[in-house]
């Protein structure tokens, strides 16, 4: 495992709503984070096939071309009853045909393709978010966390904050959607606190813990 030397390290998206939540997420701990995107950087295509795939193309990219560790995330909804789908594919499902992304869209039409197979029913409508992070270091070597929060889906969509999927989807144990959830409320989990809500959020603990126990372990 590697060091991170220094405090700086890339968040490799363009996701708005994702740079809020990791600038949300590493605060506590003092890394200067910026993302790709001020450092001119392209978005890759993402071509692989499972959450890890994606997270190190990303992460890979952005590292060797600033010559700093980077941060990916892949993340997506996977719907029990519609086989794993959106899956790996979640932003697809919002692709507009001018280019830009339209989560309302994508939203329906999860919505109607659980209609089309009769998944009215609560029960019949679980599903999980997943989140996998990968920290990636210049000279190729490569760190995969991985975060899931299981819930059920809802219609119609509630709540404005969150980004994506986040108005129609409950969290188990809880009665708001993460669309009607506040950061904190969301995250929930900080340095001192044991449990994460989030997929992003149980991904990252994981990665912070993983940097405290080197960090304890004495490893440069």
């Amino acid at each position: 495992m590697h060091s991170l030397d220094g405090h700086k390290i890339v968040v490799a998206s363009h996701n708005a709503g994702k740079l809020r939540e990791f600038a949300d997420l590493m605060a506590p701990f003092g890394i200067e984070a910026k993302s790709a995107k001020e450092y001119g950087l392209p978005e890759p295509d993402e071509t692989g096939i499972t959450f890890e795939e994606n997270a190190l193309i990303k992460a890979l990219a952005a590292a060797k071309a600033t010559g700093l560790p980077a941060l990916s995330d892949d993340s997506g909804l996977c719907v029990d009853a519609l086989g794993g789908a959106p899956g790996v594919y979640t932003a697809n499902w919002a692709e507009a045909p001018d280019g830009s992304r339209d989560f309302g869209m994508a939203m329906q039409r999860a919505e109607v393709a659980l209609q089309e197979i009769g998944a009215v029913a609560p029960a019949q409508r679980k599903g999980r978010f997943v989140a996998v992070i990968c920290l990636a270091f210049p000279d190729g070597a490569a760190e995969y966390f991985r975060g899931e929060v299981d819930g059920t889906l809802v219609w119609p969509p509630r709540g404005e904050l969150g980004f994506g999927y986040d108005p129609v989807f409950v969290p188990d144990g809880f009665e708001k959607t993460f669309g009607e959830m506040t950061a904190e409320e969301k995250h929930g989990w900080k340095p001192g606190q044991p449990t994460a809500l989030s997929h992003r959020a149980r991904a990252f603990q994981k990665f912070a813990q993983a940097r405290l126990d080197l960090a304890r372990s004495g490893v440069k």
